[in-house]
């Protein structure tokens, strides 16, 4: 970075070396750990991670893109300040017990690239419908586990109208799951599930003293298996309930089947379900099933993993997610990992997801408010129940310059507000600058570094306001950082920032026309505020 420290227009400049601290510099000297419910730096500072996943699933380009600093450089311009960097199994371990150094060697290098443009690394080990069996390149369709890795026991995989379908209807990404989740043994006798942490423990000796990066999210999206034929139709029976109750129809389990797995039908049933009560009534009716599943064989797989982790890093946080139906808003029974002692693991935080059911689907834009809000409140009560940090591993998915989708975009990213959440977009392909629902919404005024604890933020995209609260602590000498999109538009004379004393610094990004706002630590423990307006026009 070229910095840039300007003291604003009538402010002194009072503030030791120290307290001017932004952190920004160089974050692998600045590791990330957990505090309760929040993620600190080694500064003790509050930190909100506003991010981006990258995540290629081409075994044709060894599951890496080909990035160069100037990459990094635009994801800091628009004040991203981590990535959700995907893992492929395929990639890591090609072979029973043979790793892939050179795969883990590009993985290391977009790390570097990362941390010398100030962004940190959520290692994500990615899988979509298990494993590349399933899959075709980059396309979405199957990814993660090697073919050798795949026991089917010769079942057909059936494909959807939409890709995610496949784990709802094929057999034979239900039986893969299914035989991880029991430990089936491989070819070479080792169980499918050891391998898996055994794979893990490889990729954390690899980064177990890299401080750029935050920790490792175990398994993306990790899915019921078989198990959730018998969820589908307690759902789809409730909603033939209500569907009954409003209109006098008795619908049979074919007619209720075929709503829902034809794509126009299926947007007609969630026009049905766009208030938050209706939703929660059909699709709570899974809860203690779906639970039931993430209390015995994700939660087994998950410390299973984490021991195997904790035999190499004992620094890094690990992130757990709900299973697959948990991105709908169905409550997570999720618990943290445990050490070997028994106790509570320290390093833990809780990655779950949140996607409308319209997500992937040509009615996108057609996605409810009162839904998605639903959704991510639960995560936050998750978050909460376990005493855990929340990040939101993916959200979004939107494509194009829609109003729809960018009133969409802010209405999440006020969530993020309202919870102090960190989130990670889906996610990273060239040209997303140029849409309006990215520029608009995910590229925003927020507070990457809190010098105590955050008490509320927010931004008024309409009125261009932005307003911070937090509790300053006594022991924290470094400064509250602010990102801001345009410095530019920055209406210097409307910053109010209480109490007086130590007053803010800009510090402008290279070759941008972004930057942040220094706040310089006051040495004492007061609550503190900052105030701000923004000129209209686009980001």
């Amino acid at each position: 970075l070229l910095l840039m420290l300007l003291v604003l227009p009538g402010c002194k400049q009072k503030e030791s070396v120290l307290q001017t601290t932004s952190g920004l510099e160089n974050i692998s000297r600045n590791p990330v750990s957990v505090s309760g419910t929040r993620f600190v730096d080694s500064y003790g500072r509050q930190v909100i991670f506003s991010g981006i996943n990258k995540v290629n699933k081409d075994p044709k380009m060894d599951y890496t893109d080909i990035d160069s600093t100037g990459t990094y450089e635009k994801l800091k311009s628009w004040g991203l300040n981590c990535i959700r960097l995907g893992v492929i199994w395929d990639g890591v371990e090609p072979q029973p017990g043979v790793f892939n150094e050179k795969y883990l060697d590009k993985l290391e290098a977009q790390v570097k690239l990362a941390d010398q443009n100030g962004l940190y690394v959520l290692l994500d080990m990615h899988q979509d419908l298990y494993g590349v069996s399933f899959g075709e390149g980059n396309t979405g369709l199957g990814d993660g586990a090697p073919n050798w890795a795949t026991l089917t026991d010769n079942l057909p995989h059936v494909r959807g109208g939409v890709w995610s379908e496949s784990y709802l209807i094929s057999p034979a990404v239900q039986k893969a799951f299914d035989n991880f989740w029991a430990n089936k043994p491989a070819s070479d006798g080792v169980g499918i599930q050891d391998h898996y942490a055994r794979m893990w423990q490889r990729v954390a000796k690899r980064f177990a003293l890299n401080k750029a990066v935050i920790g490792y999210d175990i398994m993306n999206e990790p899915f019921n298996g078989s198990t959730a034929n018998a969820i589908l139709p307690l759902i789809m029976t409730e909603y033939a309930r209500l569907f009954a109750e409003e209109t006098g129809k008795i619908l049979t389990e074919k007619e209720v089947l075929a709503i829902w797995t034809d794509e126009e039908k299926r947007n007609g049933a969630l026009s049905r379900l766009q208030k938050a009560e209706k939703y929660t009534r059909v699709f709570d009716v899974a809860k203690e099933l779906n639970q039931q599943f993430e209390k015995t064989s994700l939660q087994s797989m998950y410390q299973h993993v984490a021991d195997a982790i904790r035999a190499e890093d004992t620094t890094h946080i690990l992130f757990l997610e709900h299973s697959y139906f948990g991105n709908m808003g169905i409550s997570s029974g999720i618990e943290p990992v445990k050490r070997k002692n028994g106790s509570m693991d320290p390093l833990v935080a809780y990655a779950g997801h949140a996607y409308d059911l319209l997500v992937d689907t040509k009615n996108y834009n057609n996605q409810s408010n009162s839904r998605v809000d639903l959704m991510f409140t639960r995560l936050n009560e998750t978050a909460k129940r376990i005493n855990v940090p929340m990040f939101v591993g993916e959200w979004g998915a939107f494509y194009g310059n829609s109003e729809a989708m960018t009133n969409s975009a802010q209405f999440i990213t006020g969530l993020f507000e309202r919870y102090g959440l960190s989130n990670t977009y889906w996610a990273y392909y060239s040209g997303i600058d140029k849409e309006s629902y990215f520029s608009g919404a995910v590229v925003r005024p927020y507070p990457p570094f809190l010098g105590g604890i955050l008490k509320q933020y927010g931004f008024d995209h309409l009125t261009g306001e932005f307003s911070c609260a937090w509790n300053e602590s006594h022991t924290v000498k470094a400064a509250t950082v602010i990102y801001i999109p345009d410095l530019g538009r920055l209406i210097k004379e409307s910053i109010i920032l209480t109490p007086e004393g130590n007053h803010p610094l800009i510090q402008s990004i290279k070759d941008s026309k972004s930057g942040y706002m220094i706040i310089p630590s006051s040495g004492n423990a007061i609550e503190r505020t900052v105030k701000f307006k923004i000129k209209p026009g686009e980001t």
